[in-house]
């Protein structure tokens, strides 16, 4: 499994008369153990969350209700994802500069991620991620 690429992860589609469910594992699908959660909700149709990096913190993206547009840029390459059903979640290894938007009115994402909150692990200036990432690529 390449650890350090963001991507999109497919997890498990069980259809159920009683109610489906989607399931996936923690460092087997999803390769980190994560530490703490958040919801983000009722997002203005206008407004982007996001919009920085971690330098050592992997999150992993589910939107469990409605949809989002993700982007993930790794300095390198930069790509947008639909995000609009609980099986399809989006990797995001350390330092990849994330933001997301068109959130739908009913959207919900559900955040993971491998470390507690820390301050100091946001790359909050994309020229300070870039120059960043350009020393990490050299």
């Amino acid at each position: 499994m390449e650890e350090n690429k963001f991507r999109l992860i497919e997890t498990a589609d069980i259809k159920d008369l009683r109610g489906n469910l989607t399931v996936a594992e923690f460092g087997r699908q999803i390769p980190f153990d994560p530490k703490r959660y958040f919801v983000i909700y009722q997002v203005p149709l206008v407004d982007i969350r996001g919009e920085h990096a971690h330098k050592v913190c992997h999150q992993f993206l589910i939107c469990v209700r409605g949809s989002i547009t993700a982007e993930a840029d790794s300095g390198y390459r930069r790509d947008k994802f639909r995000l609009d059903r609980p099986t399809l979640g989006l990797y995001m290894p350390p330092m990849t500069w994330g933001a997301q938007h068109s959130y739908s009115p009913d959207a919900v994402l559900m955040v993971f991620a491998s470390h507690y909150y820390d301050a100091d692990d946001y790359i909050r200036n994309y020229d300070e991620f870039l120059t960043l990432t350009k020393d990490i690529g050299s």
